[in-house]
């Protein structure tokens, strides 16, 4: 249902709440402060959205056994199949009990919400390239308006009206909708909004339409994620009013919402910018970004430093910046320098931590690097194309527009952090770390355009099937084998969903990948098209469980952390070397498709893996990859064209060649 989407805790405070006793608009409204004036309150349908459910725990262990069917031989099935008997009549058993017994106590949340941030939080991995994604968006259609200073100021202002938007509760619902000529109009509309929260998500659903969970969408803003020993904290200050610039490592703020919460003029914020742009200063010595790329436990340690050495007011002013605008010296040379500049850069201008960092480089190329924990891809996704519409068809300045006359120097501050020689050996050492680990990063590009959505829709093949197929395929060309794979899904459909995983890799497509790879000269065209036949259906079959919260990965994910907060032993299941590989992904995968994204990314989530980003468009494929050494991303994008070259032969009747 919600497949399609990528890669959303929310306070009942009044700008957020269903239950918000007002949206009055008082008689100085302004409707140029804001990107939309629903008749929907935004969080209408939130309290009435179905929960996530558990699978029952033999469906968990029979999807468990089929990801594993391709990934093992049959001595080692044999043995993974009788310790999941053991399980599943055993203490699988009781834990799958006090799981269910636990989500009915707690109706206002997901089973999975609160070990998923746990997960995210307590990981002490440095947070850049191991959980941070990009995703960068077209030019603006119109070239003058690419300007690094016009585009900048446009997509600030655009970003602050969604921010004033979401909280005036005039943002659209996010409505995942299947029929919109019923469920998408303004009739729909005003019926609906009549109707009681506790009951709105039901009449939707009597149109074919799906609310999806916009919890996460309070952290957009204002929001940081703090280091501490052992556990990352979640920090956000709606109260704050004022935007953090970094440009050239150096660290600025100024308003971008005045004392009565509109929107500071468009010509004063393009002036500031215009100021900061100008100032010539060379870049620090110990650049303090650097510390956001350092593993948790050290940077909380510092931070700490930071702290008692008279910076706290300085770190209280980023912590809660509405965001972190990123202002880079450079134009963008091609598509694999964009991705290594948005995924990562040099360290020197970012602030990793922050919920997002709306990245602008000199020739006015502009991305979204965004932190996981807080939320997933389906809340900056729609931010994303809001601002990106906004900016582009209600721009706030031309590129003839004249800055604001007014004294940036007293608006604008600079913020200044005193570093003692233990920060300045701190900062050196997180720079080293950070150096030596982007040396050993590649990423590579294809479009493939042969075709895309249109042409395989007309085969009648799910398309991200066969992109999936595309990687199968590469991989075992490449190194001989089936490995463990991880496709993204959205479980937004349900209260505090997160995500769920598409495990790609299956009997069908080891089968598929094995008559293309190894044997193109014993199968006819129309055999293997039968093949990627049987890998559509039972793609789309995992895609669809999937987004209906109905995989396996969440589910034995919270029982093992049910477990150890209970203090048993860890279950043999989770021992079996089999669950570690499959929780090994060396291919990690996730797709996403917005006429206002040019390319996203991320890293592998493991040394020996491949980060595949990609995009089926209506006639090409985009595929955007990443891998560390050992692994080369350019040899397995040859390898992912020659797959797709010879499934599109087949599907044209053509002979597969060796």
């Amino acid at each position: 249902m919600v497949a399609g989407l990528l890669l959303r805790a929310w306070p009942r405070g009044l700008a957020f709440g269903p239950g918000a006793p007002s949206r009055l608009l008082s008689t100085s409204f302004d409707p140029g402060q804001y990107l939309q004036l629903s008749i929907v309150p935004t969080m209408h349908y939130q309290d009435s959205l179905p929960r996530l459910p558990i699978p029952k725990l033999e469906d968990t262990i029979r999807r468990y056994l089929s990801a594993q069917k391709p990934l093992l031989d049959d001595g080692q099935f044999r043995k993974t199949e009788q310790l999941c008997k053991s399980f599943e009549n055993g203490i699988g058993k009781e834990l799958h009990k006090q799981l269910v017994a636990q989500d009915k106590q707690n109706k206002h949340t997901s089973y999975i919400s609160g070990p998923w941030f746990d997960m995210y939080l307590t990981a002490r991995d440095p947070i850049v390239l191991n959980f941070n994604p990009f995703m960068s968006f077209n030019p603006d259609p119109k070239s003058e308006y690419n300007d690094q200073l016009t585009r900048a100021t446009n997509l600030t202002v655009s970003a602050v009206r969604f921010l004033k938007t979401l909280r005036a509760d005039l943002l659209e619902p996010e409505v995942f909708h299947l029929n919109p000529a019923k469920s998408d109009t303004d009739t729909f509309k005003r019926l609906i909004r009549f109707v009681p929260s506790s009951l709105s998500w039901y009449g939707a659903y009597l149109v074919n339409a799906y609310p999806l969970d916009m919890s996460q969408y309070f952290r957009l803003f204002n929001s940081t994620r703090l280091p501490k020993p052992s556990r990352d904290e979640l920090f956000t200050d709606d109260k704050a009013r004022h935007l953090l610039v970094l440009r050239r490592g150096h660290f600025y703020v100024f308003d971008v919402l005045d004392q009565d919460g509109n929107i500071v003029s468009a010509s004063e914020i393009q002036a500031h910018l215009k100021y900061i742009l100008s100032d010539n200063s060379l870049a620090p010595e110990f650049p303090l970004s650097y510390l956001t790329s350092e593993n948790r436990d050290i940077w909380a340690e510092l931070r700490q430093k930071l702290v008692s050495g008279g910076n706290e007011e300085a770190l209280r002013k980023v912590d809660s910046a509405v965001f972190c605008l990123c202002l880079d010296d450079f134009p963008i040379k091609d598509l694999v320098h964009l991705s290594h500049n948005m995924l990562h850069g040099d360290g020197t201008n970012r602030w990793f931590d922050k919920s997002f960092n709306l990245i602008i480089a000199k020739d006015g190329t502009a991305a979204v690097h965004f932190e996981h924990a807080w939320g997933d891809g389906v809340a900056v996704l729609r931010f994303f194309n809001e601002v990106f519409k906004d900016s582009t068809q209600a721009p706030a300045v031309t590129p003839r527009s004249q800055p604001a006359n007014t004294d940036s120097s007293v608006a604008v501050q600079k913020l200044n952090f005193k570093l003692n020689d233990a920060l300045k050996t701190g900062i050196s050492t997180a720079k080293e770390k950070f150096d030596a680990t982007m040396k050993t990063l590649t990423i590579d590009y294809i479009q493939f355009q042969r075709g895309g959505k249109e042409f395989l829709k007309k085969q009648k093949l799910s398309p991200d099937s066969v992109a999936q197929l595309g990687f199968q395929m590469a991989f075992l060309q490449q190194y001989g084998q089936t490995v463990a794979t991880y496709e993204s899904c959205s479980t937004a459909a349900f209260k505090h969903g997160r995500t769920e995983t598409i495990r790609p890799a299956s009997v069908f497509t080891k089968r598929c990948s094995e008559a293309f790879v190894r044997e193109p000269s014993k199968h006819s065209a129309g055999e293997l098209q039968q093949m990627m036949a049987k890998c559509s259906t039972y793609h789309n079959q995992l895609t669809k469980e999937a987004a209906m919260g109905q995989g396996f990965d969440r589910h034995l994910f919270a029982l093992r952390y049910l477990g150890a907060a209970k203090g048993i032993d860890l279950p043999e299941l989770y021992l079996d070397p089999a669950y570690r590989q499959i929780n090994h992904n060396i291919l990690s995968t996730s797709t996403l498709s917005s006429p206002a994204v040019n390319i996203g990314g991320f890293a592998p989530v493991v040394p020996d893996g491949f980060g595949i980003a990609y995009a089926v468009h209506d006639n090409w494929i985009g595929c955007n990859v990443s891998a560390y050494q050992g692994r080369n991303a350019h040899e397995f994008l040859q390898c992912v064209e020659k797959a797709l070259e010879s499934v599109f032969d087949a599907l044209e009747g053509k002979a597969i060649k060796s």
